[in-house]
């Protein structure tokens, strides 16, 4: 028999996983509490046990998504020390993962309306650009990238790959697209090679 501690964490895990579908089938406005509680099979005294409102609930989801996309990040990057390499590999994870319809609606289009700005970067410094600034830190130290303002660098490269995600959404070729938007970036970090180091090349194509 589960323990109080265990039960409480399965309803809340219930509620997100219902938000996820939910929300990234109907978008925010459209998902009423009612379907989220029949969704998620728990009473609305639950609901609001665990969230104060939809918008928090919303939150949750949100930062469920994020994680994982900082997950899959992460995973990319076994098997290579090379800081280049690392920058290559995370953003086209990145890029891969936002062929998810759930992720191009829930992190991308909804999101920051949602949350509003400053809490949409707050987690998004947690996970998408906080990643992205400790790669770049380390490509720079190692030599494996030219020297240049962390911060902003940073700013200009995930704003890059979240456009380039946006285009997926898009597209009506969303593999075509992706492979476009990979070249695209890969262009952009060859530029940011150290001058010792020769450019990977790469050519846009089906996957």
């Amino acid at each position: 028999m589960p323990t109080k501690a265990e039960q409480t964490e399965r309803t809340r895990a219930a509620l997100i996983s219902a938000g996820r579908t939910l929300f990234a089938e109907r978008g925010f406005a459209a998902t009423s509490t009612e379907e989220l509680v029949r969704t998620a099979g728990v009473t609305r005294g639950a609901l609001y046990h665990h969230f104060r409102d939809k918008r928090e609930l919303f939150e949750a989801v949100y930062e469920d998504v994020e994680r994982g996309l900082a997950e899959e990040v992460t995973r990319s990057l076994e098997g290579t020390s090379d800081a280049l390499e690392v920058l290559r590999r995370g953003s086209d994870a990145f890029l891969d993962a936002c062929l998810d319809p759930a992720v191009q609606r829930i992190a991308l289009v909804e999101g920051p309306s949602v949350l509003g700005w400053e809490r949409w970067r707050e987690i998004d410094q947690t996970y998408g650009l906080g990643m992205v600034q400790l790669a770049l830190q380390a490509a720079m130290d190692a030599g494996a990238i030219r020297a240049a303002p962390v911060e902003p660098l940073a700013h200009v490269l995930l704003g890059g790959l979240m456009e380039a995600a946006m285009l997926l959404a898009a597209s009506p070729d969303p593999r075509q697209a992706r492979a476009d938007a990979g070249a695209a970036v890969a262009v952009l970090l060859d530029g940011l090679a150290a001058p010792a180091r020769t450019p990977a090349r790469r050519v846009s194509r089906r996957r």
